[in-house]
């Protein structure tokens, strides 16, 4: 296994910190489901309607044989029949991706891109594959400039084809299946073509969120047509129908990846994105037919006598979190507990620092040098974790100096990154482990629809300015480049074995959410629907956001008193854990979303 290493201390997390952190759970952080079934989850299979129950009770979900957890229902079911016929992790993927698309369309699918962290049992090697979208080769570092050179809003930027990257994720489901699937190809779309062709009831939360955007998805008639039918959005319980997904889905099966980046449904992706009449893009059939899957080398520290890996850049996202691990590693948070405000100053400061380094050294390392073995260096974040003994809210954060291996300097960026995004987490019965975090970017992407799929707003995620006081921006758009991500599917590892999948939707707060899930975990003890369930708080850059409703708000006097700038806020994360031990697999699913854990 490639991997960079942190050395950090061991510590143990006991049964009375579990104990504290489930009497602080907020019932307000309660599931979705929690006042009562939704018709749109009526016809879920008994075990379903049991993840549901246990979901809602706080229980993790029991496994012996094999797991898997996403955002909605119906793709757990759709990959749970996948496994229980024998497939590997990476053929229920393929089912549970092509069936969030449709019932989960705002935030993932065949038109966007995504990451997965891939544990070989066989070979005992951990792979990270990076399916990104890209910009095309015509994008300029000018693309969200306005005619005065001045950055455009953020909105003005996102609908239409100017923000659609080359989409990553059909060229991912293929080469993760031609590498570790056992399944017939073909097979593994069925369930996401019937429910595309027979119909599925609209979620409460698709229907909420289609009813918040329903000016932008009035502006491109595919998409109007499809959520808002007869100018009206789409109600909680109703059936609608993709026969053009369906189609698009039988091409996939029966072509492959060539099917969607070439051909009639080339053209008609890149016709929808240059004859936008909304910001009119650049793609061109070349950039599609170029697209390739890359395989990197993860990233990985040592938190706890336990390896925790996922994907490096251009995600932000393992390197970002083993920074804050690391800065953590001294710390015994086991015995300050997860309801201690000094727990949360020292990981929110941990989390400005590292995201400090974040905003000025990440981006494309195809495009750019970034010191990815020096900003996990152990002196390098010892030195760094000497700030957080101040006992206070450190003052204004700055980006540190880690060693690179040539030098460079670089501005710092603006890029904003909405939280959408889907994550899935899947252990098959032979041992492998899967974590995939799947994205379209912003919820419902560019808001344009081709062939019964969303496109993404991918390229948004660069930064909109190109230099910062006279230093170029590391994630400046570039043709051909992957904008920066933080998206951090997460597999720990235990002397070599795999003993935690987990990832999270959520935007650049993604990797504060991954990170108290480790910590809940590797400190304090919890299992994984209870670690779901804690409340969340997320310092990127300087203000504590604390989520609302929750428990979690009787920690804003302390924060404060503590010199940080604390405001709640709803901090929608979407984490789906599965932990491995001796006895099987447990899986979790976040009480804020819809999804479930389901095993054997």
């Amino acid at each position: 296994m490639r991997c960079t290493i942190v050395v950090a201390a061991v510590l143990s997390a006991s049964g009375a910190v579990a104990q504290q952190v489930t009497d602080a759970i907020a019932p307000e952080a309660a599931s979705v489901a929690g006042s009562g079934l939704s018709p749109a989850f009526a016809g879920l299979s008994t075990p379903a309607l049991a993840a549901l129950a246990d979901k809602e009770a706080r229980r993790p979900v029991k496994g012996q044989e094999w797991m898997v957890a996403a955002a909605h229902p119906a793709a757990v079911e759709a990959g749970a029949k996948i496994l229980d016929a024998g497939g590997t992790a990476a053929d229920a993927m393929v089912a549970v991706q092509t069936v969030l698309g449709l019932v989960e369309p705002q935030s993932s699918g065949i038109g966007g891109g995504a990451f997965l962290v891939w544990y070989d049992a066989a070979s005992g090697q951990l792979t990270t594959l990076d399916a990104r979208e890209k910009a095309p080769a015509a994008a300029t570092p000018t693309l969200f400039l306005d005619d005065a050179g001045e950055p455009l809003s953020f909105m003005d930027a996102v609908v239409g084809g100017r923000s659609v990257g080359v989409p990553g994720t059909p060229a991912l489901l293929e080469e993760a299946h031609r590498r570790w699937g056992r399944a017939n190809w073909g097979t593994l779309f069925e369930p996401a073509i019937a429910l595309a062709e027979n119909g599925f009831a609209v979620s409460p939360r698709l229907a909420g969120l289609v009813a918040g955007s329903a000016e932008q998805l009035a502006r491109d008639p595919d998409t109007a047509a499809y959520f808002l039918p007869g100018g009206t959005p789409v109600a909680e319980g109703t059936v609608i129908r993709n026969p053009r997904y369906a189609g698009t889905l039988r091409g996939l099966a029966m072509d492959g990846a060539d099917y969607f980046y070439h051909g009639p449904n080339a053209s008609a992706l890149v016709d929808k994105v240059r004859g936008a009449e909304w910001n009119p893009g650049v793609m061109t059939l070349d950039d599609l037919a170029a697209y390739r899957v890359v395989e990197r080398p993860p990233v990985c520290v040592t938190y706890r006598a336990h390896d925790v890996c996922g994907m490096g850049p251009p995600s932000s996202g393992a390197l970002t979190l083993g920074q804050i691990l690391g800065m953590l590693s001294g710390h015994d948070l086991a015995a300050l507990g997860p309801v201690n405000p000094e727990s949360w100053r020292l990981i929110g400061d941990a989390s400005r620092l590292a995201f400090a380094d974040r905003e000025r050294y990440m981006a494309d390392s195809d495009f750019v040098p970034v010191p990815t073995s020096g900003l996990v260096d152990p002196d390098y974040l010892a030195d760094r974790g000497k700030l957080l003994y101040s006992g206070k809210a450190l003052p204004e954060v700055e980006a540190g100096t880690p060693t690179f291996q040539h030098a460079m300097l670089w501005g710092r960026d603006n890029s904003i990154e909405i939280p959408s995004t889907s994550h899935i987490s899947i252990v098959d019965r032979y041992g492998n482990a899967l974590a995939m975090t799947t994205t379209i970017e912003g919820g419902f992407g560019s808001h344009l629809m081709a062939n019964g799929y969303l496109l993404n707003n991918e390229l948004t995620d660069f930064s909109f300015r190109t230099h910062d006081k006279g230093w170029p921006v590391a994630n400046r758009v570039e043709p051909n480049k992957r904008p920066r991500s933080s998206m951090a599917p997460t597999i720990v590892l235990k002397d070599g074995k795999p003993v935690m999948v987990t990832g999270s939707p959520g935007g650049s707060r993604i990797i504060g959410y991954v990170a108290k899930a480790v910590i809940a975990q590797l400190d304090w003890g919890l299992d994984p629907q209870q670690a779901a369930a804690v409340p969340n708080l997320v310092n990127r850059f300087g203000k504590f956001d604390v989520e609302q409703g929750t428990t979690a708000e009787g920690l804003i006097g302390p924060l404060t008193g503590l010199g940080f700038e604390v405001a709640t806020a709803e901090l929608t994360s979407g984490l789906h854990t599965i932990v491995i031990g001796p006895g099987g697999p447990l899986g979790g699913a976040d009480p804020r979303r819809e999804g479930i854990a389901l095993g054997k």
